[in-house]
């Protein structure tokens, strides 16, 4: 696609629980990670937008779930979600039950939802808490697309070995007739690496 699109991103609003969720039909792509995953960095990169979505070096800051409209005001095309971030051991264990619940809930009930940009350290893929999120979500029936952050950490060989790694994982739990919805690439925010397969990928989830 195009990525003019995404480069009128805008805030919307903030949720903090699944009543507050937005009424719009307006199509959503959700994006999860662990914390400290890259994920505001890299929608801040897709978007050509230094602080569109928040960033920082410490983990957890993203707390409720980030609405970012796409198009003008007068014709909403979608929505970026920006999804909490899980798996920081630091915050506290009520916020990471309420997190967790509201994850829940808009992964597997949100019918706006047309997929998943779920971000892994390409240096750490796979973790548990990335299975789980993975699990909670192929029964709505909609694509994960993986996207291996920070590949420019690792030599073109060590990139290329993660990814087929993280393919392999994927095989090995997914059943049959969801392996063609998980697709895995290498991307850097740093490098601007792998952006115009991501906007590939959303192009055909939006359309």
């Amino acid at each position: 696609m195009s990525p003019a699109l995404l480069h009128t991103a805008r805030f919307l609003m903030s949720v903090n629980h699944p009543h507050g969720l937005p009424t719009s039909e307006a199509p959503e792509i959700a994006f999860a990670g662990r914390s400290n995953a890259g994920k505001s960095s890299a929608i801040n990169t897709l978007c050509q937008q230094k602080r569109l979505a928040f960033t920082s070096k410490t983990p957890g800051r993203t707390q409720q779930i980030n609405y970012f409209s796409l198009g003008g005001a007068d014709r909403i095309a979608g929505h970026l979600v920006d999804l909490p971030g899980y798996g920081y051991a630091r915050v506290p264990a009520a916020a990471k039950a309420h997190w967790a619940q509201l994850l829940s809930h808009y992964l597997r009930t949100r019918s706006q939802l047309r997929g998943l940009i779920l971000l892994m350290d390409a240096r750490h893929p796979c973790t548990a808490l990335d299975t789980q999120m993975i699990e909670w979500f192929i029964p709505t029936g909609n694509p994960i697309h993986i996207l291996l952050t920070k590949a420019d950490k690792l030599s073109r060989q060590q990139g290329l070995a993660a990814q087929r790694a993280t393919q392999q994982r994927l095989d090995k739990y997914a059943r049959s007739d969801t392996r063609s919805m998980l697709s895995v690439q290498l991307f850097s925010a740093l490098k601007r690496s792998g952006l115009d397969t991501v906007y590939q990928v959303i192009e055909r989830w939006l359309a």
